[in-house]
């Protein structure tokens, strides 16, 4: 979903590193995107002996996305917090590799490129260390004093979706019910990832990402109603979203 989002985004080239374990089944899903199988482990997560081959890739790209599927153990977090402080690729960040983040926010300071953090509320109340509740009632607040912080774009999801770079606040206005479902935010990750690999400044392609996403989401609800949406409907949909005014 993360790797089709950015080639509907408008990414030249997409390759996706997977365990080797699932590499055939995932080259298999897109024949657009290529693939890099890494070692895994004993449960089928990427392997600490991987971190060479993913450092090299990742500085052989212009942006990375990381997260979707990624799992979490300690090798896993320890992988993350390499990443960021051994390249200066820019950075998407969601899923995993913000729950592996816990406790090792530090890490983000380290990064000598831009870092994008695309969490759902339960997911930043997790690196904040409250509830959700929490965040709900302050998000833009929140979003805003973690983003400033810690020098990241935040996009915080949900409704009236919050982009903010710590001075500047973005709230969306696209976007429906509908989408929550598996699989869209893996979708906005890989969008955002291919904006910012067009080069497009970061808080520029945030903006511009969730507002596609949105708006991807609400011609699919025209189509399908918000009921029976799905994530790979965004993917159907981007191509519109992209050519309609607003």
């Amino acid at each position: 979903m993360c790797a089709t989002g950015a080639l509907r985004g408008g990414a030249g080239l997409v390759r996706l590193a997977v365990p080797e374990g699932i590499w055939t089944i995932v080259a298999a899903a897109n024949p657009c995107y290529t693939t890099a199988p890494l070692p895994q482990d004993d449960h089928g997560r990427l392997s600490a002996v991987a971190l060479p081959q993913l450092l090299d890739l990742v500085r052989s790209n212009s942006v990375a996305a990381l997260g979707p599927g990624l799992g979490q153990s300690i090798p896993l977090g320890d992988m993350i917090v390499a990443l960021l402080e051994q390249t200066a690729t820019p950075l998407v960040l969601d899923a995993d590799a913000l729950n592996v983040l816990v406790g090792r926010l530090d890490a983000l300071g380290k990064h000598r490129g831009p870092v994008v953090l695309t969490p759902h509320p339960g997911e930043f109340a997790r690196l904040l260390g409250c509830d959700i509740a929490a965040v709900q009632a302050q998000r833009q607040e929140l979003a805003a004093d973690f983003a400033r912080t810690h020098g990241v774009i935040m996009v915080l999801k949900g409704r009236g979706t919050v982009v903010t770079d710590g001075r500047r606040i973005y709230v969306n206005t696209t976007g429906n019910p509908g989408m929550a479902t598996g699989g869209t935010g893996d979708v906005l990750c890989g969008l955002i990832a291919a904006l910012l690999g067009q080069g497009l400044e970061t808080f520029a392609a945030a903006q511009l990402g969730v507002y596609l996403h949105g708006r991807a989401g609400d011609l699919a609800r025209e189509q399908f109603g918000e009921t029976s949406l799905i994530a790979s409907d965004l993917l159907t949909f981007l191509p519109q979203a992209f050519q309609r005014r607003p």
